[in-house]
C-alpha cells in the first residue's frame, strides 16, 4: 500500500487543474480521453474545449455530421479518432437511448474504446477498480519494480496487466488511484531526465538504484518508417480551386485536400516520367509551376509534399471523379489536412 498511498499523496499536492477531472459524466470523460490519445494535454484541450462547447452531450455529437466532426479535429491528425467517435455517438444514441455507459464490460464493446480508455472511463465515473494502462503507468511500473519484459509484447502487456491490476484493489480509491498513477508519470517519471532527487518513492525505486531510468521501460522496436512523395496540384478558376475528398483507407482518410499525384521519389529525381504522368491527367498542353515544398511527419511515415500550380490544363472527370469545383470560403470549412491548411495560409494568405 505504501507504493499507491504515497502516489495519491504526491497527486493531491501537484495534480494539474484540468477541466475532466471535475466531472464523473463519462461523455465528457470519454471526449477527455479520445482526444488525448496520442496528442499532448497542452495540444488537446483547445480541442476538448471546442468539442464540449459545440456538442455539451452524446445526442449533440452523435446528430452531427461527420465533415463538422473532421473540421473541428483538424490538426489533432490520426482522424480516425474524429471518425470512430462519430460511430461511437450514434451507437450510443441508438442501444442506449443517449446514455452513456459507465461499466467496463459495456464499454469496452464500444468501437475506439480499448481496454484502457474503457477502464479510464468506468473507474472515473463509477468508480470501478479497473487499472488503466497507458505509456505513463507502463514507465511507473517498469522503473519502480524492475521489470525489463517489453511493454509492447504480449508477455509484456500481460505481466503489467496483471501487476496494475493488483495494485488497485488494494486501494479505496480506484479513481484517485487511477489518476495519480497517470499523472505521476507524465510530470515525475518523465520518459528522459526525471527529477528523482525530489521523486517520493526513489528511495524503493528499482531503476533508482540500479541506474536504469534511461533502460527501462524496455520496447521492441517493431515498425519501419515509410517514406512518401505526394504531389499536389493547384487548379484555380476564377475563386474557385479544385478539390477532392480522400475515400480510400489511407492517411487522411475523408478530409479534402487537391489533386495530386504520389511518386516513388521526389518529383525532380522522377524527371521525364513525373512530367509525362502529369500530362498524362491534366492533358498534353498543361504548363507545371513549382510553388513550395514541405515535409510532414506522422508517428511511422515521412511525407514530402510539392505543390504545383498548372495552367493549361483539361479535367476529365469521368477520370477524377472525386474531383470538384469549391469556393476558397467553402473550402475553409471543409476539414483538410493540415499540410494544406499551412500551404494555404503562407503561399495565399487566406
Amino acid at each position: 500500500m505504501a507504493f499507491q498511498q504515497e502516489l495519491i499523496g504526491w497527486y493531491l499536492i501537484n495534480k494539474r487543474n484540468l477541466p475532466w477531472r471535475d466531472t464523473q459524466d463519462a461523455y465528457i470523460i470519454w471526449l477527455s480521453e479520445i482526444i488525448l490519445q496520442q496528442t499532448r494535454v497542452e495540444q488537446g484541450l483547445p480541442y476538448f474545449n471546442r468539442f464540449l462547447e459545440a456538442y455539451p452531450t452524446v445526442s449533440d455529437f452523435a446528430a452531427a455530421s461527420e465533415t463538422q466532426i473532421l473540421k473541428l479535429w483538424q490538426g489533432l491528425g490520426y482522424y480516425s479518432r474524429g471518425r470512430n467517435m462519430l460511430f461511437t455517438a450514434k451507437q450510443i444514441q441508438e442501444l442506449y437511448e443517449g446514455v452513456f455507459p459507465v461499466s467496463y464490460s459495456e464499454l469496452v464493446k464500444l468501437k475506439g474504446v480499448g481496454e484502457y480508455t474503457a477502464a479510464a472511463i468506468s473507474s472515473f465515473s463509477s468508480g470501478e477498480a479497473k487499472a488503466v494502462l497507458d505509456g505513463n503507468v507502463f514507465r511507473v511500473l517498469s522503473r519502480y519494480f524492475g521489470i525489463d519484459t517489453p511493454i509492447n509484447n504480449g508477455a509484456g502487456k500481460k505481466q503489467f496487466s496483471e501487476l496494475a491490476q493488483s495494485l488497485i484493489m488494494h486501494v479505496d480509491d480506484p479513481a484517485l488511484y487511477n489518476q495519480a498513477i497517470m499523472e505521476f508519470g507524465a510530470l515525475q517519471c518523465k520518459p528522459k531526465s526525471p527529477d528523482c532527487g525530489i521523486c517520493p518513492i526513489a528511495g524503493s525505486c528499482y531503476a533508482k538504484h540500479n541506474n536504469l531510468i534511461d533502460v527501462l521501460p524496455v520496447k521492441l522496436k517493431t515498425v519501419k518508417v515509410k517514406t512518401r512523395y505526394i504531389n499536389y496540384f493547384i487548379c484555380q478558376a476564377e475563386d474557385c480551386v479544385l478539390v477532392n475528398k480522400r475515400i480510400k483507407e489511407d492517411i487522411w482518410q475523408h478530409l479534402y485536400d487537391f489533386p495530386r499525384i504520389e511518386t516513388l521519389v521526389a518529383p525532380e529525381t522522377a524527371g521525364e516520367e513525373f512530367s509525362i504522368e502529369v500530362k498524362q491527367r491534366f492533358g498534353p498542353d498543361v504548363v507545371i509551376r513549382p510553388l513550395m515544398q514541405m515535409k510532414h511527419l506522422l508517428t511511422h511515415q515521412i511525407i514530402y509534399v510539392q505543390f504545383f500550380a498548372l495552367d493549361n490544363y483539361i479535367i476529365n472527370f469521368n477520370v477524377n471523379a472525386e474531383a470538384n469545383w469549391v469556393s476558397w470560403a467553402d473550402l475553409d470549412q471543409l476539414p483538410q489536412p493540415k499540410i494544406l491548411t499551412k500551404f494555404i495560409n503562407f503561399y495565399f494568405n487566406k
